[in-house]
């Protein structure tokens, strides 16, 4: 198949790996990703958050890396696009706040194109109405995020991802794997291994 046109919905202080990790593994796989983020242009940055788990009762917050934008949001439309990232971190907290782009993740919504999700980005699926009835991770502290909206909370290991419809979401990156396999399941992308005559020798 051939690649399709995904929008990444990004923002201060979203999550290091949950920015970079899916954002180069699309684009890896054949796929265009343009990276956004509302009153920001293409080649701004935006500041990423590491959150990491380390025996406490919640994770801990450090600054990560800076996240160049490849898109201009004040240029881009929803109904261009194929597909929708939304990274996790704090990033969604304050971008639940911006009508156009809570309106921009309806319009995937309504249009039943795919949607990934990870970690705190469902508070932004909340602020968007679409999660009634639908099944959706997220980091465990925003459990009251999902059942408010009338979401079923899935309950899942950290390392794992589940998919409803068009929704794949996941509570945190050590879902990476899972969630991103998962997404590229529903966007349709198929990943073919082939075994070279080198590997077949090395494997006697």
């Amino acid at each position: 198949m051939s690649g399709q046109k995904i929008l990444m919905i990004c923002g201060d202080y979203c999550e290091d790996y949950e920015t970079m990790v899916p954002f180069q593994a699309l684009l890896a796989v054949g796929h265009t990703v343009h990276a956004v983020c509302p009153d920001k242009k293409a080649g701004d940055t935006i500041a990423t958050s590491i959150h990491d788990f380390e025996g406490d009762q919640t994770y801990s917050e450090k600054r990560g890396h800076n996240f160049a934008l490849n898109a201009s949001f004040a240029d881009i439309r929803a109904e261009d696009y194929d597909a929708l990232v939304i990274p996790g971190g704090r990033g969604p907290e304050y971008l639940r706040l911006n009508a156009r782009v809570v309106a921009m993740v309806r319009h995937f919504f309504d249009a039943d194109k795919p949607v990934a999700a990870v970690c705190h980005g469902a508070q932004l699926l909340a602020a968007a109405r679409v999660l009634e009835g639908r099944t959706c991770s997220a980091y465990p502290a925003c459990r009251p995020d999902v059942e408010l909206a009338g979401g079923v909370y899935a309950d899942i290991a950290i390392d794992a991802a589940v998919t409803d419809g068009n929704l794949v979401s996941a509570p945190a990156w050590p879902a990476h794997p899972a969630w991103i396999g998962q997404f590229l399941e529903v966007l349709g992308t198929r990943i073919e291994h082939s075994v070279t005559p080198q590997a077949q020798v090395a494997a006697q």
